[in-house]
Order: structure tokens, then C-alpha cells, then sequence
């Protein structure tokens, strides 16, 4: 049975990246599947400190040493939306966007997402004022006033990377000290733009159009103050109040306490025979690196048993080892973690030489020929534009390129896929995908050029019974780790129906559609030209803010 594994580990993160490792040492057939990026919330980290053994690592080496370290021990990795779980049988079934999978056992893994606080004004100013990743969005507030809620490790961290661009950083804590270690709050003291107010809590953010003032309590003497910056500018509010638990795919069906994290015993077994929890979605006192990756193997070791005992039981023979070992994400291909490790192997082309020979299987995919059509300017962007589109038609005979020079367009530069033709597929590229965005625009050109990736039937319904047009202009950052998903589900929708345009900007390149719309944090995604929406968004949730706007 093709899809058959002994262990399918829901969630890349440390967790499951250590489960992985643990798996498939052990030469049981080992599935990693992952949504977003493999490596979990800790590659956003730029500085490591308190893992044992080495002084100091980026998140983002940290976990791709981990996720090498699994594939070197024939562990698989699929990047996918995992949308239903079936765990009652010996046999469960993962079923994705990609397929449905078989395991005989179920690591859960799935970590936690930022907790919003729910103050007045922060759904609102979400995107123009409101934020939750100082690494996506703090080069927004560069010279500006930025407010930090949070007494934690996420909030200190995230604080001091905040005084890059910040002109103060004023850090917001409810009670009389910092939840973290002294250590990492000391390290404080080291900043002069730095200052922290105890005992305080935001009670409402406001202002009219752009964010200007904040109303500031102090829970001990119960006075009320309001922020807002001498010069009248606007400022900036970064939340970091601890995470949600990422339970919406199994709260229902595996037990979780009152605030929704798994129920584990002290062999991370769930409720449910064959299925384990590891990482942050666990019941648990910290959530480190270090006790994740620590549950991750714990929660491998013990389900090994059960999984002998269900080959047993049900006479299943071993479940061979692949025969090549290397990431199964063709259709998800996550590039950007190898174009970085590469990055000082290039020949100095945009593409390094062995990321081009991986992109060669997914190319002998296509079947349809497409067109990459760039505008071009005078620029220096337009150049770096020029040389990627013309490297991208070298790789393969399904892609040709065509330059057009002093477009008359406003928006430039720009690469719009086109068909064989000519005829413009609706995704459409301002500036040169690289960074995260690779990832996402080679994923799109399958879409294109290929089979595709996998959709629900209904889905695809949805998004071919749109018969008006309608206009999604998306910006990002290249550095934005949510930026990709965004663009990678509103490209699916584009590419399936012709009634339906997505342009993608480089904000940093673009800066009027950041004041048109006051951008202050990315993905924003905008709807003909009217409705701004922030954050995430899978192809789902595009089509009903779609259906909203119509």
C-alpha cells in the first residue's frame, strides 16, 4: 500500500522534526506533514541561546539541522493542509489537500499560534497599527514609537529586535516582573530605547484612520493615561500575550483540557489508542525548544510498541523505507530553506546549482507550455527582474520568457504568467519573487504549467461558479514566513477561473499601495480595490471574503 506509513507526525516543528528523527532511526516508515514551513514558530527567532550544546543559533539553522538530520534517516516530508483526521481504526487516515494518507500511529504536533488580548481597537487596527511578528512587519515602524504587551520570553526577544527600527520601545507588563528567566529580561538593560512599565495593561488603541493614541492602565493604583506620540505620528503595538493552541483540526475528537491544549500522559499518549501529542499543543509548564523536542522523542519511543503491536496484530509485513531519500513536497515544494543554505554555493545566478536540480522533477511534471511576460523599467529592481525571469525560461522547454521594456504600465516591474498564447492566466508578480515568495511563485507555476496541486471537488466548484470580476491585490514582505500561504491559495483561485486577477506586490518595492491602504503589517490582501484584509488566509477563507465583498 503506497500511502501506508508506520507513523504520519502532524506538524514540522522542533516537536516533530525530533519525533522524525527518533521514527525513522528506528526504520519505521516516518510521514512529517507540515502546512506552512518546516520548522515551526522558532525559525521567526533570529537569536537561539539556551539550547544545550550550542552558545548561539539562529531558529531557522536550528530546525533545519533537525529536519536534515530526519531525512538523512529516511524520514518523508509533505508540505499540505491536513483537513480531516480519522483516528478511530488500527489504520488512521490523514486526509490533505494532497491526498489522503494511512499511518498505523498519529503525532500530534501542532504547536500554537499568537493569542490575540481583545482590547477596543485591535481588531481594528490589525495590519495599520496592530501586530504580531516584530521579524515580518517591525521595518514598518521605522522611527516610530512601538509599544510591546507581553512579560514573557516572546515579548523580551521581541522587544530588543524592535529597536532596529523603533525611535522608543516602551514594554507593557500586567504584573510585578517578567515571566521569563532574569536572565533574558536583563539583557534589557543593554537598551537605551528601551523602557518597561509593570503593573500595566492597554485598555484601548484608537485614532482616525491610522493608529494615535493608546488609553494605558496601571492595575495597582487603577489611573488610567493616554500614549500617543509628542509629534503627532503614528505608533505602533505589538502583541506577544502568550499563544492559542493550534487544536481546531482534533478538539473534537481527542481531549484537551479547558484551554484547549492536548491531554497527554506521561508517554504523550492521547485518549486515543496510536495517536500521541509533542510540542506546544501539549498540557505542559514551558514551552521551549528544548522540552519539545524532548516530548517529540518521548512520544516516538513509546509509540513505536503500539505501532509493532498493530503489524502484529493485523499482519501487516514491515512498510519498506523509500528507496531515495528526499523531501516528498513536489507539489509544495518548500525551497526557500535550501536557496538559503545554498546561498554560498551559487554560481552567482538567482538559483543555485543544486536547487536547479531540484527543481527538475517538478518541472518533468508539466505538461502545458506557459509564458513568463516581464515588464520592465529603468530600474535596478527591473534588471534583478529581467535575470531571474530569463533564468527561470533556461531551467526548462515548458516555460519561455518575453521581456517587454518601458511598459507603459505604472506598476513595474512586474511578471505575469501567461499561456501558451499569450493570454494571461491572471497571477501577476511585481518585483523579483525571492526570499519566502520562491516558494510560492514555483508552486504557482505549477499550477499552471502542471497537473496541480490537489483541491476538494467542492472547492474547485466554488471557484469556478464565479461569474464578476474580481480584483485580489496582495503585499508581502519577502522576509514574511505567513506571506506565501496567502499567495499560493489566492494564485489557485486565480489560475482556475479567468474571472479572477491576483496581483502580488513587494511592498518594499510599491510604497504608494502601502500609504493607499496604510499598510503597517503583512499579508494584506485587498478585494477590488475596497475591502483590506489581514493576515493568513487559505483558499477557503478567500472565497468567502470574496462572497462577502460581491
Amino acid at each position: 500500500m503506497e500511502a501506508l506509513y508506520d507513523v504520519i507526525i502532524v506538524g514540522g516543528g522542533p516537536a516533530g522534526l525530533s519525533a522524525a528523527i527518533y521514527m525513522a532511526r528506528a526504520r519505521y516508515r516516518t510521514l512529517v506533514i507540515e502546512k506552512e514551513k518546516f520548522g515551526g514558530q522558532i525559525t521567526i527567532t533570529s537569536e537561539v541561546v539556551n539550547y544545550p550544546g550550542i552558545p548561539s543559533i539562529s531558529g531557522s539553522e536550528l530546525t533545519e539541522g533537525m529536519r536534515m538530520q530526519a531525512e538523512s534517516f529516511g524520514a518523508e516530508f509533505l508540505l499540505a493542509n491536513v483537513e480531516h483526521l480519522n483516528l478511530d481504526a488500527d489504520i488512521k487516515t490523514v486526509i490533505t489537500d494532497r491526498g489522503e494518507k494511512k499511518a498505523l500511529g498519529i503525532i500530534l504536533a501542532t504547536g500554537a499560534s499568537p493569542r490575540k488580548i481583545g482590547f477596543p481597537g485591535e481588531q481594528e487596527f490589525q495590519g495599520r497599527g496592530v501586530a504580531y511578528c516584530a521579524t515580518c512587519d517591525g521595518e514598518f515602524f521605522t522611527g516610530k514609537d512601538v509599544l510591546v504587551v507581553g512579560g514573557g520570553f516572546a515579548a523580551v526577544e521581541e522587544a530588543i529586535f524592535l529597536t532596529k527600527y523603533a525611535r522608543q520601545v516602551l514594554i507593557l507588563v500586567r504584573g510585578d516582573s517578567f515571566s521569563c528567566a532574569k536572565s533574558a529580561s536583563d539583557e534589557l538593560d543593554h537598551y537605551d530605547k528601551i523602557k518597561v512599565l509593570f503593573h500595566t495593561e492597554i485598555k484601548e488603541a484608537g485614532g482616525e484612520g491610522k493608529l494615535q493614541y493608546a488609553l494605558l492602565y496601571n492595575n495597582r493604583t487603577g489611573e488610567t493615561r493616554r500614549f500617543e506620540p509628542e509629534d503627532g505620528s503614528s505608533f505602533g503595538i505589538f502583541v506577544f500575550a502568550g499563544y492559542a493552541p493550534a487544536n481546531g483540526l482534533f478538539k473534537d475528537i481527542v481531549e484537551v483540557n479547558e484551554h484547549g491544549y492536548l491531554i497527554t500522559d506521561i508517554n504523550h499518549k492521547t485518549n486515543i489508542d496510536g495517536v500521541y501529542g509533542a510540542g506546544d499543543i501539549c498540557v505542559k509548564n514551558l514551552r521551549q525548544v528544548v522540552t519539545a523536542v524532548a516530548d517529540g522523542a518521548k512520544a516516538a519511543t513509546a509509540l513505536e510498541k503500539h505501532v509493532s503491536e498493530v503489524h502484529d496484530r493485523n499482519h501487516i509485513p514491515p512498510i519498506p523505507m523509500p528507496d531515495k531519500i528526499r523531501v516528498k513536497n513536489d507539489q509544495s515544494m518548500d525551497v526557500t530553506q535550501q536557496q538559503e543554505q545554498e546561498a554560498g554555493e551559487s554560481d552567482g545566478s538567482f538559483i543555485p546549482p543544486a536547487m536547479r536540480n531540484q527543481l527538475k522533477p517538478l518541472f518533468e511534471k508539466f505538461n502545458k507550455k506557459i509564458i513568463l511576460k516581464a515588464f520592465l523599467d529603468q530600474s535596478s529592481i527591473s534588471q534583478e527582474t529581467e535575470g531571474f525571469v530569463r533564468e527561470m525560461a533556461s531551467l526548462t522547454s515548458w516555460i519561455e520568457s518575453e521581456m517587454i521594456r518601458d511598459a507603459a504600465a505604472t506598476q513595474t516591474p512586474s511578471i505575469d504568467i501567461c499561456d501558451s498564447s499569450g493570454i494571461s492566466l491572471g497571477f501577476c508578480f511585481h518585483g523579483v519573487p525571492g526570499g519566502h515568495e520562491f516558494n510560492s511563485f514555483i508552486i504557482t507555476l505549477y499550477n499552471a504549467a502542471g497537473p496541480g496541486q490537489m483541491i476538494d471537488g467542492q472547492l474547485l466548484d466554488r471557484i469556478r461558479a464565479i461569474t464578476t470580476s474580481v480584483k485580489i491585490e496582495i503585499a508581502i514582505s519577502l522576509s514574511c514566513t505567513m506571506c506565501p500561504d496567502l499567495v499560493m491559495a489566492a494564485g489557485r483561485i486565480a489560475i482556475e477561473n479567468a474571472n479572477i486577477q491576483c496581483d502580488v506586490f513587494d511592498i518594499n518595492h510599491f510604497p504608494k499601495l502601502k500609504e493607499d491602504y496604510q499598510i503597517m503589517s503583512v499579508p494584506c490582501m485587498i478585494i477590488n480595490q475596497e475591502h483590506a484584509y489581514f493576515g493568513k488566509k487559505d483558499i477557503q477563507e478567500i472565497l468567502g471574503l470574496i462572497t462577502e465583498t460581491r
